[in-house]
């Protein structure tokens, strides 16, 4: 069979390294790779290619920039005549991105089986533009692969319940090898920090483009980390934020973006981590780092209920346990398994 993938920000980029090598085990399938260009700074797309040893995508479509419906449409734009020229047997998405979106669109106009991986998730934001992406995409799709039992029981309540998996965590896959493979030299240090630090990450709409609740998260995160300094790998959208409200960021330390296995060490060897990702909430507890997340809910509450995890206006975390519901590590497996015979 006929696989498009389509990937388009930094933690598709990862979730496809691991599932792409596993569709490499089964001659049945051929894949070909659309790039939507989503994330098209070098620090957040090249450099996962070269750190994964990724072949470059079939397509790069350089679609970035402008509100979400603008982008989606211009992604729709592109997408439909690609998909027509490859024919593919089903269309693969990831996550909960425009890309996403874009893609799951594209296809169920043209009458394409969708597969949605992460499929499931939600927080109790409606208004939050992943969790509409989400929504829309799990109605369209016809296969859906779930990370825990918590987002097949979110479809169950939904009235979706044919073609549903739960195959665990691509990023767990990739955040285990990088576990593995690490070694004692820490990035923090080439950054000049010494002693005990923090990880930050800001990047969603509804904190950068809230002028008032950026220098609110800022605050914040300056007094939890009293004495520990800060490490802050700045996203572009979010620079541009913050210089355009003159924000004062204090002894925070910024830098550009990093790879993956330079984020997993900064994690790893972290104290505490704050940040608005879906995805580094799962990050940390693999690193079995506390986290707080800068938001006022999340689509991963298997995070919090392990302990791990906190929303920003909750004071204290639950008692602290280990949990199965990310899976054993082997999810790119059962994935292109069950695609493979599809």
């Amino acid at each position: 069979m006929k696989l498009a993938s389509i990937i388009g920000t930094r933690p598709q980029f990862i979730k496809a390294s691991a599932l792409s090598r596993a569709f490499q085990d089964f001659a049945e399938i051929s894949e070909c790779v659309i790039d939507t260009g989503q994330h098209f700074d070098a620090s957040l797309s090249d450099v996962f290619f070269e750190e994964f040893g990724m072949s470059r995508p079939d397509y790069d479509l350089e679609i970035h920039g402008g509100g979400h419906g603008e982008m989606t449409g211009r992604m729709l734009i592109a997408l439909e005549p690609v998909l027509l020229r490859e024919k593919p047997d089903a269309v693969l998405v990831y996550g909960d991105t425009n890309s996403t979106l874009a893609g799951a669109l594209a296809a169920a106009k043209l009458r394409m089986p969708i597969v949605h991986v992460e499929a499931g998730a939600r927080s109790a934001d409606r208004y939050m533009p992943e969790q509409i992406n989400r929504v829309v995409v799990d109605r369209l799709s016809a296969l859906l692969f779930c990370v825990t039992g918590g987002s097949k029981e979110n479809l169950d309540r939904e009235g979706i319940t044919e073609n549903v998996h739960v195959a665990g965590d691509l990023m767990y896959d990739v955040a285990r090898a990088a576990i593995s493979s690490m070694g004692e030299e820490r990035v923090a240090q080439g950054l000049g920090v010494t002693g005990e630090y923090a990880v930050l990450t800001v990047h969603r709409a509804e904190n950068t483009d809230n002028v008032g609740r950026l220098v609110e998260i800022f605050d914040y995160v300056k007094a939890q980390a009293k004495d520990a300094s800060i490490v802050f790998p700045m996203h572009p959208r979010t620079r541009r934020a913050v210089e355009d409200a003159a924000i004062e960021l204090g002894n925070i330390i910024c830098t550009d973006p990093v790879g993956y296995h330079d984020m997993a060490n900064l994690m790893a060897y972290s104290s505490l981590i704050f940040t608005d990702s879906g995805g580094m909430q799962k990050e940390a507890y693999f690193h079995r780092v506390p986290c707080v997340t800068l938001r006022d809910d999340t689509e991963w509450p298997e995070t919090i209920a392990a302990g791990w995890n906190r929303l920003w206006h909750t004071e204290s975390y639950l008692p602290r346990v280990e949990t199965a519901a990310f899976g054993d590590g082997q999810a790119a497996k059962k994935i292109a398994r069950i695609v493979a015979s599809m």
